[in-house]
């Protein structure tokens, strides 16, 4: 656990593509953060898959077997902290900040795109198929607000409404 709490390490944007580069804070809407924009609309983004997330401590174990893969390199626009990511299940409802809420739709599926992170370029290292537990995630926005790095990251019950 990060010493306070889980918390958003990172809020990371592009215009279009990888990577995404971090910004101090920006706001969240239903279909993703502020300033950000997907290349390829068939696979991501969308009320569905309005924000990817990934977890600090998979990318420093990824970086420990030698990737050279950093926070928003996978293409994630929130990298979390201190979160138990093995709870990070479709289903699952976190609160980000004093405000946003998101419910976890799915894993992502790695692309050719972010190939340049992987040692041996095989983006499959987080394929939920093949590495259980180590995937990126996608989410739904229910609540949307203001976002800022080191703001808390809470588990809410399923029934949060």
């Amino acid at each position: 656990m990060t010493a306070g709490g889980p918390r958003v390490a990172l809020i990371n944007v592009s215009d279009g593509g990888v990577p995404k580069r971090p910004v101090a804070r920006a706001a969240v809407g239903l279909l993703g953060v502020a300033g950000d924009r997907q290349a390829n609309t068939e696979s991501h983004g969308g009320p569905e898959r309005a924000l990817c997330l990934y977890s600090l401590e998979r990318i420093e174990a990824l970086r420990a077997e030698g990737h050279p893969i950093g926070p928003g390199d996978a293409g994630e626009n929130v990298t979390v902290a201190g979160l138990d990511w093995d709870g990070v299940v479709p289903g699952a409802r976190l609160r980000l900040g004093a405000d946003v809420r998101i419910e976890i739709t799915r894993y992502t599926t790695p692309c050719h795109k972010i190939a340049a992170s992987f040692a041996d370029g095989d983006s499959a290292r987080i394929s939920q198929q093949r590495h259980p537990g180590w995937s990126r995630v996608y989410a739904r926005v229910l609540a949307g607000g203001e976002l800022a790095s080191g703001d808390p990251v809470e588990p809410l019950p399923a029934d949060d409404d």
